[in-house]
């Protein structure tokens, strides 16, 4: 019997460091490539008990992906390794050129690896400036080659317009077909867009591809989700390192895993008062069902190339469930007790924030004549 996913974690890993230098990598964008090590403040031992199946109810799905390249500290390993250990699923986010990295991968046990799934970034006109093509391949084959199990993903931008025929035909030589899609945000102006002069022609760019993952990226792109989420019940974002489990992105922080391992983890579902413009994830979360009532294909679907078999049958199998099949969903009318609930809060919230601001002003002011 197949194993189905209980809950989904996006884990964030506070490195800036990184060995490329994309025109569209959201870190730069941003103005936050510090170039500075990932700092761990808490034991491994400590680290490990965290991440138990009994602390998190079952069998869980880790992302883990770093501001710069996540395998650039020795200690994403030791997280890679530790979280499998414990009977859970794990996705690492790479550019794909760390060899020793991979040695250090390829060394696990082979029960192990078959739960494991890279995410290789192909940030093909880096890796060709930079003589690496051959090295990002050959750890793309030997990974799978080893037992874990793959995606490849371009980010599509501009630049990558005159290169989309020779990306295609050398991703098809070494892996066996194309690689995903993704859009490409232009986070350096306040609006939300794409990254790109002609938008139009951007989109048509995808029929070379026929990626899934672009047209669903694509189909949700700025579109205000209102349905009800279970992202703080059954998914969450989680910074690796100070153990700080949040809702889901700039959310309510629920609880730090390292501080009470043996406890179990904390949980409050975002519901209807999502803030972000739309789901930023959207083919990480929603595909792995954290809004219910919204039907898309799975994660599975959405990166695998069955025709390359860049899956195992065990991945594929446990990345086709959906949050949904193993967690208990809300009557409509738990859902709008919920929100009463939540409402309630939230105007207590604001009742006390103004009482306390009056009593601050009125001693500032006593304090000041």
């Amino acid at each position: 019997m197949s194993e189905k996913i209980k809950k989904f974690i996006e884990c964030f890993l506070p490195v800036s460091i990184c060995n490329l230098k994309c025109d569209y990598c959201y870190v730069i964008q941003e103005g936050n490539r510090k170039m500075k090590k990932a700092y761990f403040p808490y034991s491994e031992e400590l680290m490990e008990k965290a991440f138990s199946k009994e602390k998190w109810g079952g069998c869980c799905y880790f992302s883990i992906c770093g501001a710069g390249e996540t395998l650039m500290p020795n200690e994403t390993i030791f997280f890679i390794k530790k979280i499998l250990e414990n009977g859970h699923y794990v996705n690492v986010t790479t550019n794909g050129t760390i060899t020793k990295r991979f040695e250090q991968l390829i060394d696990f046990p082979k029960n192990i690896l078959e739960r494991l799934h890279v995410a290789f970034s192909f940030h093909y006109l880096e890796l060709k400036k930079r003589n690496l093509l051959n090295v990002f391949f050959e750890n793309v084959k030997n990974i799978r080659k080893a037992g874990a199990s793959i995606t490849v993903q371009l980010n599509l931008y501009d630049g990558y317009i005159p290169y989309l025929n020779e990306i295609y035909n050398i991703c098809v030589e070494n892996i066996g077909a194309p690689p995903q899609l993704a859009l490409t945000r232009d986070e350096t102006h306040n609006e939300i867009k794409i990254m790109t002069q002609k938008p139009d022609e951007y989109i048509k760019y995808n029929k070379i591809f026929n990626s899934p993952l672009f047209e669903i990226t694509n189909k949700n792109f700025m579109v205000k989700r209102k349905e009800f989420c279970y992202a703080g019940e059954w998914s969450f974002t989680l910074n690796i390192a100070t153990g700080d489990l949040r809702q889901c992105y700039n959310k309510k922080i629920l609880c730090n895993i390292y501080e009470d391992v043996n406890s179990s983890i904390k949980t409050e579902a975002v519901g209807c008062c999502c803030g972000l413009p739309y789901c930023i994830n959207s083919s990480h979360f929603i595909s792995l069902g954290t809004i219910p009532k919204i039907k898309q294909p799975t994660y599975a679907d959405l990166r695998n190339r069955e025709n390359a078999h860049w899956y195992s049958e065990k991945m594929k199998n446990f990345l086709s469930s959906r949050l949904w099949e193993s967690n208990c969903q809300y009557t409509e009318e738990e859902e709008k007790d919920f929100m009463k609930k939540i409402k309630r809060k939230k105007l207590k919230y604001k009742i006390l924030s103004k009482l306390t601001f009056g009593k601050l002003h009125k001693k500032y002011k006593a304090l000041s004549k």
